[in-house]
């Protein structure tokens, strides 16, 4: 089983960095895209013996405690069996 997290910064927060990629990316040509949010992705490889129930819990509280700074960040992932 493997889970894929992914974690962004809250839309209410700044994102100095994907702003810098859009004004590259306006640069380069292409002016169609709109705004840019960077963020982090996270593969976990879980044990094929957990229930998907289990896996679950197990996925958000590792991106909840550990992944992730609530303050500022939010995530989702999705678990692939």
């Amino acid at each position: 089983m493997k889970a894929h997290v992914y974690v962004t910064l809250k839309t209410s927060v700044l994102d100095p960095q994907g702003q810098t990629i859009q004004n590259a990316l306006r640069k380069l040509g292409y002016g169609e895209v709109a705004s840019v949010r960077q963020g982090k992705y996270f593969a976990i490889a879980l044990a094929d013996r957990l229930t998907a129930e289990a896996a679950r819990e197990q996925v958000e509280r590792i991106a909840r405690e550990v992944l992730t700074n609530p303050v500022i960040e939010e995530y989702t992932y999705r678990i692939e069996e």
